[in-house]
Formats: structure tokens, sequence, C-alpha cells
């Protein structure tokens, strides 16, 4: 019987330590959104994701604001054709969070294409029970 316990107990544990809790599986959907808008140019759901005062900085050291971001995605300047994200991990604090990951894309900004890989850093912000973009920094892998 106590064996029974400890066994019962242990799987409890693990079940717990990995559940994602309903912020971060709110924060994963919002950046699998904000990877498929970016492959899209999806000018709509860019702008309901991303905060009026976003700070976007490219791994070039090149910086956008919201307007900029999505203009360069919709007028194709910056154009993805793929993103895959790997290596996710997501840290809350409170009404913030911190995602960081992988990024590897295919590129076609300006007419040339270019395989891209990077490290992310995005910052999100609970605003009115959603999560939006506020910063993102990128470093190349």
């Amino acid at each position: 019987m106590k064996k029974l316990f400890i066994l019962i107990l242990l799987s409890t544990s693990t079940l717990m330590a990995t559940a994602q809790s309903k912020d971060e599986m709110q924060l994963t959907s919002q950046v699998e959104a904000l990877r498929k808008a970016m492959v899209d140019a999806d000018e709509g759901v860019l702008n309901n994701l991303v905060s009026a005062d976003l700070s976007y900085s490219h791994s070039s050291g090149l910086l956008d604001t919201k307007t900029s971001f999505i203009s360069a995605l919709v007028n194709k300047k910056s154009d993805f054709s793929s993103i895959t994200i790997t290596g996710q991990t997501i840290q809350i604090f409170g009404e913030t969070a911190i995602v960081r990951h992988k990024l590897a894309g295919v590129t076609v900004d300006t007419g040339t294409p270019a395989n891209v890989s990077l490290n992310v850093l995005l910052v999100w912000q609970k605003v009115k029970g959603d999560w939006t973009l506020i910063a993102r920094h990128a470093a190349r892998a």
C-alpha cells in the first residue's frame, strides 16, 4: 500500500510539473498566431497581437515600431515564406511574460532569399485578459 501511495504521488507530481498553466497555454497560442501572421503578412492579426508601443529589435540592429514592423511584412520588404519555432520557454511574472525560442526561417527580403537562424526573446504583457507583444529582440544563432 505504501509503494502504491508513493507511485501515485510521484505520478501526480510529474503531471503537475509538465502541465501548462492557462497563461502558458494562452502565450503559446499567441506566439503561434504571431508566427503564422508573420508568414501570412496578416495585418489585422498583427495589429491585434502587437502593442502600440512595440519595441522590435532585429538581429541586424534595425529597430522597428509597431507601424514599421507591420508595414515591412505587409509590403513584402520583410517576407517570411516559413518560420519554425523550437526550444520555446515561458516565464511569467504577474502580468508580464518572457518567451524565448529559436527561430529558423526562410525570408525573401527585398527580393533576396535567405535562411535565418535566430535566438528570439519576446516580452508580452497581459492587457484586459489578452497577452500583447510589447518587445522583441533577436540575435543570430
